[in-house]
Order: C-alpha cells, then sequence, then structure tokens
C-alpha cells in the first residue's frame, strides 16, 4: 500500500471512557513502533494511543532525519556498568535496528526519502582528529571492525563531504537518511491499518497504575505505556525524569547540481564533526542541506512552549556553522526553513526501556536526540514485554534501567545551561589551539562516558 502526504487533520478525541489490554501515552515513534509490533504480534489486543497534539508533533516529526545505530551511553560505559559482552549485544541490536525500520516502511508502503547511506563524521583540527582515532579504537574494542566504524584519511573523509579544512573523519554504514515527519504519520497509519485506536488532541492529565486520565474520559488497562520523551516532565510527578534541551534546525533551499557536486553527500550520507556541541546533517531527497545542533539554552522548570521552537540566535549560529563548513554556499547561506523542538536527556545519559509488572507501568526514552532508531528498538522490546515473551531483546542491557532524577531547580537550571557554555568554550579554545580542551574532558567525566 503506498502512502501519501495527509493535511495533518486530527483523529478523534477520546470521547469517554474506555477499558483496553494496553494504553500508550504519546503517539510519537516510541508509542506508535510499541503499538504497532503489539498489533502485529497479537491482533486481539485492545490497544489506545492517547496524543496531546497529533501524531508525531514532537521530536518524532520534526528531527535531523538520521536513523542511527548511535545511544547515549558509550560502549566504554555501557560496559563498565553491564559487562563487555552485554555492551557488545545492545550496540549489534542497534545496528540491526536501522535494517528493521527499512524493512517495516518498505513492507508498509511508507515514503519517507528513505536513503541507507551511512555517516560520515569528519575531523577539521587536530584535536578532533584524536577524537576519530579514539571513536574507531572503542568501537573496535567493544566487538566492531571496519564495517561497523573505520578511520578515514583525509582524502577519503573529503570525498564522502567535501567540507572545508577536512583532516580526517570517520565513516559508519549503520545510519539511514529519513523524512522524520513522513516516518512517524506513515507509522501512525500503519498502527491504525492493525486496528490501533489513536486518540489525537486528547492530553493525558493524570496517569498510574492501570489507567490514564483525561478531560473527556479515562482509559483503563493493565499496561500504561509512557512515551513521552522530552514532554515527560509535563505529566504530574514526572517533573525531574528527563530534561528537555531544545536542538534547532535550520534548511536550504534546493540546491544546483554543481554546487552538490562540491559538496559530496553523494550517497546521502548523513553528516557531523567531532567538535563538542553537537551538529548534525543531511541531504535530503529534494536537494536541500537539513542542518541542525545544540545552543538553545535549558529553561528554568523543564518548562516546553513553542516559541522555545524558534530562537534567531541559535538559527543565525546554525547558519554561519554552516558556511563555515561548506564555503560554495557562499556569505549568505540560502536558509528556506528553520525549526526545532525538545528531546529528552536523562540525567545519567542513559537510554532506558522496562515495564513494573507489579503496577503495568512500562516506559522508554531518554535517547538524547538519537531516538529515531532507539525508539524502533524500545518499542519492540516493549511489545515482548508487555506480551511476556522472553526474548533476546528483553536481555538487553538498557531493559529495566533507570535513570536517577534530575536536581531540583535552580540547580538544574544552572547545571545544564552551565555544560552548555563549557562545551562552547571548549570548543573555541580547540579551533584556537588544535589541543585538546580540558573542559570537554570535564564534561565527559560528568554524564559518565
Amino acid at each position: 500500500m503506498s502512502t501519501v502526504d495527509d493535511d495533518l487533520t486530527p483523529r478523534p478525541a477520546l470521547d469517554g471512557d474506555r477499558i483496553a489490554d494496553v494504553v500508550i501515552v504519546g503517539a510519537g515513534y516510541t508509542g506508535l513502533w510499541t503499538a504497532y509490533y503489539l498489533a502485529r504480534a497479537d491482533p486481539s489486543l485492545q490497544i489506545v494511543v492517547l496524543e496531546k497534539e497529533i501524531a508525531g508533533y514532537g521530536a518524532s516529526g520534526r528531527n535531523g532525519g538520521w536513523c542511527s545505530a548511535l545511544l547515549p551511553s558509550s560502549p566504554r560505559a555501557l560496559a563498565r556498568r553491564y559487562g563487555r559482552v552485554a555492551a557488545i549485544a545492545l550496540q549489534r541490536a542497534m545496528n540491526a535496528t536501522v535494517d528493521e525500520v527499512g524493512r517495516v516502511a518498505a513492507a508498509e508502503g511508507i515514503d519517507c526519502h528513505w536513503r541507507h547511506g551511512g555517516t560520515v563524521t569528519i575531523a577539521r583540527t587536530p584535536a578532533q582528529l584524536l577524537r576519530a582515532e579514539a571513536a574507531v579504537a572503542e568501537a573496535h574494542a567493544y566487538g566492531g571492525t571496519d564495517a561497523d566504524l573505520v578511520l578515514l584519511d583525509a582524502d577519503d573523509a573529503a570525498a564522502r563531504c567535501a567540507a572545508d579544512g577536512v583532516l580526517g573523519g570517520t565513516y559508519t554504514p549503520h545510519c539511514a537518511a529519513i523524512h522524520p515527519a513522513r516516518l512517524v504519520r506513515g507509522l501512525a497509519r500503519a498502527a491504525q491499518r492493525l486496528g490501533v485506536t489513536i486518540c489525537e488532541r486528547t492530553p493525558v492529565i493524570a496517569y498510574g497504575p492501570r489507567s490514564a486520565r483525561t478531560p473527556t474520559g479515562t482509559v483503563r488497562a493493565p499496561v500504561v505505556v509512557r512515551a513521552t520523551e522530552g514532554y515527560t516532565p509535563s505529566l504530574p510527578g514526572a517533573g525531574r525524569a528527563v530534561a528537555p534541551v531544545y536542538s534547532l534546525m535550520i534548511a536550504t533551499q534546493p540546491l544546483a547540481d554543481d554546487v552538490w557536486q562540491r559538496i559530496g553527500l553523494a550517497r546521502r550520507e548523513t553528516f557531523s564533526d567531532f567538535r563538542h556541541l553537537i551538529v548534525y546533517g543531511q541531504r535530503t531527497a529534494d536537494g536541500r542541506l537539513a542542518f541542525g545542533g545544540r545552543g538553545a539554552p535549558y529553561h528554568f522548570r523543564s518548562r516546553i512552549r513553542p516559541e522555545y521552537d524558534r530562537d534567531p540566535r541559535v538559527f543565525a549560529s546554525l547558519r554561519r556553522t554552516l558556511g563555515d563548513l561548506f564555503p560554495v554556499l557562499g556569505g549568505d547561506v540560502p536558509v528556506a526553513m528553520t525549526w526545532g523542538g525538545p528531546l529528552g536527556v536523562a540525567r545519567d545519559w542513559h537510554a532506558s526501556v522496562g515495564l513494573d509488572r507489579e503496577t503495568g507501568l512500562a516506559w522508554a526514552g531518554g535517547y538524547v536526540g538519537d531516538g529515531v532508531g532507539a525508539a524502533n528498538l524500545a518499542g519492540r522490546t516493549l511489545a515482548d514485554l508487555i506480551r511476556g515473551v522472553d526474548s533476546e531483546l528483553t536481555s538487553l542491557a538498557w531493559v529495566g534501567h533507570r535513570s536517577p532524577r534530575w536536581e531540583p531547580e535552580p540547580l538544574r537550571w544552572l547545571g545544564v545551561n552551565a555544560s552548555l557554555r563549557l562545551v562552547t568554550a571548549a570548543d573555541a579554545a580547540e579551533e584556537r589551539t588544535g589541543r585538546p580542551s580540558r573542559r570537554a574532558a570535564l564534561i565527559g567525566r560528568l554524564i559518565g562516558h
């Protein structure tokens, strides 16, 4: 079945009390993948998804379009906590997840502009090149080979991504470029075809063991899944579960073929570099450069507001950075679109998935911006946990992990924004000196990397 663009008309809201087998709070990737795999495995299940806005409204519909195998915790950090074998197993499950998302998109006719081109991460300073070498060494120490992550010299890196001043870099095949909104909206339609009920414009005002309450009714079910990621602090009692940090994006006008010949990304590789303040980009199916990054402040008490999606200062910085990477774009980078939104950061930088069998409360999240792929693995894992199936997925290291709560305000506000300033200063210092920053090493220790 082929998909077409929808007009984003909201589905009907919940219109009274209901009994279900599973109720899911949040219609982003996590909630919809969970519903999809549950319905595929057991068509008799009554599954209800409750969404405050429309399916894909949050980060799932407006991210950078990387379906990657990235996890926020490094292999070394995972191995310290769970052992080397468990760390390798989780990474291999993530690697396989990229193919799984592509498989489902094809099977369900979801035209999400899928292109499995991998990721090239460039190094443009000696300090960044050292981090590239260290990244490959760490990946190889935990079960990887050059087929998973390979070190590139300057020529090979520039052949993939001809940014200015490339000294080297890395390449991994474990990533696909996608159109995120097309994927999440198509996934919602696929779940509906399997019998899942999606109630939009239905905010959850209270949830707990075996029930989720909304202004228009309560859904009672043996299992309640929290799948709200960066919006989790808006739920009662979850204000310190994750910190919502904003990531913003710009996109150019479609670029001419001769410009693309000078930029590269011929296989639609996603791209980044080894600076500390994260940036990320892709070549879209219609020939634009879509480029994003961190830099927006954390807002006091984890506030999330539509006006925070647009920060002129951050957009201007992204535009300068993109022009610095690709001088062929000229002094006035042709930006056609800007957008942004919050992502969820766990206090220990550790994504997790789990089910408390006594209460029936399940959860997944804390992806720190790498949720397109991780949410699929989480959804498959939740589907097994909820059905009581023991599988390779339910034995993965992140299952059952509980991150500590964030500090109360104003400590949370001070700490997150101080860290942001610290990594910004670290990048500036490395650009001046070429030497690795001690400040950035401090941040790495604080988040357990």
